[in-house]
């Protein structure tokens, strides 16, 4: 009987060291990176500037914010320079920084590297990113509007800035190996006030991520854009993400399209954004005045993909006193 435990035993060590093998040195399971060689246009260029600052808004965590008014916009002269955290103090398992996306940070990487980072997860020795970096949603859209995102932060103001290693605790230093998928690209729908065309705008800003409730990392299902998210600022502020499915008491579903785009576009000039002195103050994490600079079609597009979901009542108090 000791004979046989002892050979139970010593099988699932095996087991156990296979599985931690597999998923410590075979785990990303992405392909290799594109031979990729971007001939970039000022068209391109241009196009890439927008979804950037505008839409994916890599801008965002990629440089500092000010977080001395609302829904701290970057900080001027800071774009792609990366050190953004993400670490326990705002409740993630380990810590995560966002890399140097400028020329000096990225500058020996191929376009076939960045295409596969942004849209896989894993950098140029196939290590796998946090998805605070929502690549998931990235890795579905149009590659084109990927590869004009590259040729834009290639113009970047090279500037230097070492970004601290990422550093996730266990047992995410293993799970965050099985998260990264190869690409599944999708084409762009035609530009126009249409529920299909939002869809692609909404995807590629990752709304969802933000407005959709997660316990453990896990959005909780049924609840897609019912908001509910909580979110750690320094301090004791919390920021919690609002409904935005079309129930008429708790979500949008009383607001008109003019007044979904008015809420954008108020935010627009950074030199009218409120303070931000002490926890009492309102404050919000979604960057605001970035999403502001999108185009008045993009932006009437989302609130008709919106207005198609179904109605969910979870009332949400998005900056609660503490």
């Amino acid at each position: 009987m000791v004979k046989w435990i002892k050979r139970i035993l010593v099988l699932f060590v095996i087991l156990m060291a296979s599985a931690l093998a597999y998923l410590k040195l075979i785990l990303p399971d992405v392909a290799k990176p594109e031979d990729l060689k971007i001939a970039a246009t000022p068209e391109m260029i241009a196009r890439g500037e927008y979804l950037a600052n505008h839409v994916t808004v890599c801008i965002d965590c990629h440089s500092k914010r000010d977080w001395t008014k609302f829904s701290g916009p970057p900080i001027a002269g800071t774009e792609g320079m990366g050190g953004g955290a993400f670490t326990k103090e705002f409740g993630f398992p380990g810590s995560f920084y966002a890399k140097n996306i400028t020329p000096e940070g990225i500058g020996n990487w191929t376009d076939g590297e960045l295409l596969r980072a942004i849209a896989c997860g894993v950098n140029r020795d196939r290590k796998a990113f946090f998805p605070v970096m929502p690549y998931p949603y990235y890795s579905t859209m149009d590659k084109q509007d990927i590869i004009s995102i590259i040729a834009y932060i290639r113009t970047l103001k090279p500037i230097k800035n070492v970004v601290p290693e990422s550093a996730p605790e266990f047992p995410m230093s293993l799970i965050l190996n099985t998260i990264p998928k190869d690409a599944a690209f999708t084409q762009k729908p035609e530009k126009g006030i249409t529920a299909d065309y939002g869809a692609y705008i909404v995807n590629a800003a990752a709304c969802a991520e933000c407005h959709t409730n997660a316990i453990k990392g896990k959005m909780v299902e049924g609840m897609d854009f019912a908001g509910g998210r909580v979110f750690d600022l320094p301090g004791p502020k919390k920021i919690i993400s609002s409904n935005i499915t079309p129930d008429k008491e708790t979500g949008i579903g009383y607001w008109t399209e003019d007044a979904f785009v008015n809420k954008f576009k108020s935010f627009e000039d950074t030199t009218k954004l409120q303070p931000y002195n002490s926890p009492k103050d309102y404050q919000s994490i979604m960057p605001w005045s970035m999403y502001a600079g999108m185009d008045s079609t993009d932006l009437k597009a989302i609130y008709a993909y919106l207005k198609t979901l179904k109605p969910i009542k979870n009332k949400v108090v998005t900056n609660p006193v503490n």
